[in-house]
């Protein structure tokens, strides 16, 4: 059964008319006429009966008004309920983030305290994960984007940055070369295909190779191993002399980090909302990602 047809038939009822049920849906009078005719073939059965005094239900219009509009009714209700909720921001909203991301732990922190009837519920995960297939409303991703089937709304760039202790330079002395590496001791990210400086291209043997950045710089900054860092991981540290920036002229690439969403999904007031927060928060997160060594910051518009 076609629910608008019905809806124009519960309006007919209501008004006594066909032009004023017309008038009130918003749509022709031909097209309202032609759609409860239609409604009617599709029952077999005859709803309204015409007349000079207007127009009025037959019985089985009558059944049919008697259990439809209840429906229609509450229907409208669902429906504005669901716009009041969108107007005050409330509900949930599903992210996925990639481990170790500390600047959009604040982001979000402060997301909630502007808007604190929204729930969140955080995914991490270094996998791509399918948005779809695992509910996720939107996700934040690092790296080349190529997904066909979703909108990425890119935010900014940086570069990570090559660091080690003090206590490790001072007993094998600052490397003054991509090659001097080799006589260092190095940790890498777990997928990392070696370590792309400028236009040279070294590789590491690591004594260690995880998937956790933050077990990266703990080895770093106890003096035990070269490593590449996130810049918002690495610039305290740098700027505490903790750390220091290693061949900053070679520097790493970029890293590209962008938000995704599904591109078939019309997105929500509650992610709308989130990306236009993500959006006006880039310069923080920029301000975030900065350090002592070159990084470049990108904030851009949407592209697919």
């Amino acid at each position: 059964m076609d629910l608008n047809a019905v809806r124009m038939f519960v309006s007919v009822v209501q008004t006594g008319s066909l032009s004023a049920a017309a008038e009130r849906a918003g749509v022709p009078l031909p097209t309202l006429s032609r759609r409860i005719r239609e409604l009617e073939r599709q029952l077999n059965v005859q709803l309204l009966e015409r007349s000079v005094r207007g127009t009025r239900p037959t019985d089985a219009g009558a059944r049919l008004y008697e259990h439809a509009g209840r429906g229609i009714e509450a229907l409208a209700e669902a429906e504005q309920a669901v716009a009041s909720d969108q107007a005050r921001l409330k509900g949930r909203l599903r992210l996925s983030l990639p481990p170790g991301y500390e600047p959009w732990w604040e982001l979000l922190s402060a997301f909630q305290q502007r808007y604190p009837d929204i729930r969140l519920h955080v995914y991490t995960s270094e996998r791509r994960i399918d948005l779809v297939e695992d509910g996720i409303d939107v996700a934040l991703r690092v790296g080349a984007i190529a997904h066909e089937a979703m909108v990425a709304r890119r935010l900014l760039s940086y570069r990570h940055v090559l660091v080690a202790a003090p206590s490790l330079l001072a007993r094998l002395g600052a490397p003054d070369s991509v090659a001097a590496l080799e006589r260092f001791p190095c940790a890498t990210w777990a997928q990392s295909g070696g370590w792309q400086l400028g236009a040279q291209t070294f590789q590491p043997q690591p004594l260690l190779s995880t998937n956790d950045y933050a077990h990266l710089r703990s080895r770093a900054l106890a003096g035990e191993a070269v490593t590449e860092l996130p810049p918002f991981l690495a610039a305290a540290a740098i700027r505490a002399g903790h750390l220091v920036a290693l061949l900053p002229e070679h520097p790493l690439p970029e890293q590209h980090v962008h938000l995704l969403y599904p591109s078939h999904r019309h997105p929500s007031a509650i992610v709308r909302t989130y990306l236009a927060f993500c959006q006006e928060r880039v310069a923080s997160l920029a301000a975030a990602c900065a350090s002592d060594a070159p990084a470049a910051h990108d904030p851009r518009g949407i592209a697919r």
